[in-house]
Formats: structure tokens, sequence, C-alpha cells
């Protein structure tokens, strides 16, 4: 992996990491917001620490442990990645209830049009923030988006440390049944 320098993260505060979409995913993966290391190198869940890639793997979403940069490979396996919200942060508590709220509007009109037959969240406070449901709890959702249900999976952060990575992969593979796969 390229070193960043301190100079290089903070650059990254103002780009956008591009979506990995397509029409029709089996499941659209939605974090909270790139962090400056997905900004800085355009690669969703980069850091080194985050463990959404190996709890991909682990629930058998993926057949080989992907690295970041190999995201595209997704889409093969009818998987996608976006954000509740574009901006880049060093941390998810620098964004406003106001993103969290237009994040989920952009975010349910973004479902609407690519019809995944799940969106799946991964971060409970998110989710509650970006579409105003304060009782949500991990798991499905009663909330349909179009015929997109809905499924909040735990934050793959390594400060989240309610969820171990076998745990945490337990759930991913709920979805992954729910989902067909």
């Amino acid at each position: 992996m390229t070193r960043l320098t301190p100079e290089d993260l903070e650059a990254a505060r103002d780009r956008l990491v591009p979506d990995v979409v397509a029409d029709g995913l089996r499941v659209l993966f939605c974090g909270i917001n790139p962090g400056l290391m997905t900004a800085a190198t355009g690669h969703h869940f980069a850091r080194p620490g985050n463990r959404f890639w190996p709890v991909l793997h682990l629930s058998r979403f993926t057949p080989r442990l992907l690295k970041p940069a190999e995201q595209r490979e997704l889409l093969s396996y009818g998987l996608g990645i976006t954000n509740v919200v574009a901006r880049a942060t060093a941390r998810a508590d620098e964004l406003s209830a106001e993103e969290y709220r237009e994040g989920g509007r952009l975010l349910a009109a973004k479902v609407a049009r690519l019809r995944p037959s799940w969106l799946a969240v991964v971060g409970v406070t998110a989710y509650r923030a970006a579409f105003d449901d304060k009782k949500a709890k991990v798991g499905p959702q009663e909330r349909v988006i179009g015929d997109t249900r809905v499924w909040v999976l735990p934050n793959p952060s390594g400060l989240n440390a309610h969820w171990t990575t076998a745990t945490m992969a337990e759930e991913f593979a709920r979805l992954r049944v729910a989902a067909g796969g």
C-alpha cells in the first residue's frame, strides 16, 4: 500500500469517491461516508483497520479476500458500494444531521434508480440519522425503497468494539442468505 502523507490525507477531503454500482445488483452496500484514506486512494473501506473486506469474505459474499483496490470485482458477484454522505471526513462524527438527512434522500433516489434487491447500510447510527428511524436495530428493516429491501449491518470500522469480526461475519452471512447467495 502506498504511504500517504498528512498533506495527502488533508487534500483528500475535497475528493469524491466514485460509487461501484450497476443496475439490479443483489446487494448494494452503503457506507457512512468516505474516510480520508478512502478519498485519497479512491477505494472504499481503504483504511487498514476497517473490517469490511475481511467480513465480506468470511461471510462468503466473495470467494476470496479482496483488497480495496479490487473493489470493481464486486460487480461480478452482484454487489456494489456507495455511501450515505459523499463528503470525506477523518471521522463520521464530523457530519451534521442535515448531511445525513440529505444523504438519505439522495440514497433513496439512487436505490430507486438502480433497483438492487437489497440495500445494506453499514452502521445503525448512520441509518437512524439518514432515514429518521430512531428505533432501528441491526438486521432487516420494515422500510422498502421501491422493491428494494433494507438491511442494517454493523459498522465495520475498527473503532466499533461492540462487534467482533466473527459476529459481524455472521450478520453479513444472514443477509447473504436472505439475498439468495
